[in-house]
């Protein structure tokens, strides 16, 4: 180990960092499968590559850096698109996986990125309220109940509610579900700030870990699998419910033109 100093915001930080022998490292980076060891391959086999064509290998933006992508103006554009996600109309999971997305070491394709993004709405849901989004989309859509137990749609509350609107879980969950749900991803924004502003950089890893912390921190209970309801079952039964509630809403909805011949009878009589 090596004693590290490391500039977090103004504060100077020494820790003592791991150090490994470079002839471990590319041994082990060739025998390894996980993310980071085919990361490492693609990097090695690149730097190769340049090596036997050019006859030299460079990493110019390192060299223009003092050796190191982690510059200031890194963790400022870090800060710019945290802020800009903080901001967008998009869901609240969304947020959540754009915040993955500004990863160091961030790869679309890569099994680890796959299985974030499968998970995290069902992880936020069922922190909130114990199920995931199609469990709770069976356990709440009933065409014998009031607007077919949906809360918001689009629309609402004067627009007919439509069969794209039932197969969406956020729809159903009441005003407090809501709330918790928006100050768990708020505060999940406030912490990759700070992250950010002490220019301490985040792994693909170290968000999935952050965020399951960060439910636990909250008393939440952490979704370990894929829940008892499929997404496709969940479709099914809400698209089921709405043919029924179709007919009902039918009979009580009024238009903008029945609400304005009823104002006009009533200012008759």
């Amino acid at each position: 180990n090596f004693l590290i100093v490391q500039k977090e915001g103004s504060r100077n930080v020494s820790r003592e960092t791991k150090h490994y022998n470079l002839q471990a490292i590319i041994a082990v980076g060739f025998k390894v499968n996980n993310e980071r060891a085919v990361q490492f391959r693609k990097w090695a086999n690149q730097i190769v590559k340049d090596f036997t064509i050019k006859g030299w290998a460079m990493d110019d933006e390192r060299l223009k850096n003092s050796g190191t992508k982690l510059t200031k103006d890194y963790f400022e554009k870090l800060l710019v698109k945290i802020r800009e996600i903080r901001l967008s109309e998009r869901r609240f999971y969304q947020k959540i996986t754009d915040i993955y997305a500004t990863s160091l070491d961030y790869d679309p394709s890569a099994k680890a990125t796959k299985r974030f993004f499968a998970a995290i709405q069902n992880k936020l849901h069922y922190a909130i309220h114990g199920k995931t989004a199609a469990e709770l989309i069976v356990d709440r859509a009933n065409h014998k109940t009031k607007n077919m137990g949906l809360t918001t749609w689009e629309g609402s509350p004067d627009s007919k509610i439509h069969k794209y609107d039932v197969v969406v879980a956020k729809n159903y969950l009441n005003e407090e579900e809501l709330n918790q749900m928006q100050r768990i991803v708020s505060s999940y924004l406030d912490m990759a700030e700070l992250q950010a502003e002490r220019h301490i950089p985040m792994t693909m890893e170290d968000w999935e870990k952050r965020l399951n912390g960060f439910l636990q921190l909250w008393d939440k209970e952490i979704l370990n699998d894929a829940g008892k309801v499929s997404a496709a079952l969940a479709k099914k039964h809400a698209e089921s419910e709405f043919e029924k509630y179709r007919i009902i809403q039918d009979r009580l909805y009024k238009s903008d033109f029945d609400k304005f011949l009823e104002l006009e009878d009533n200012f008759k009589k």
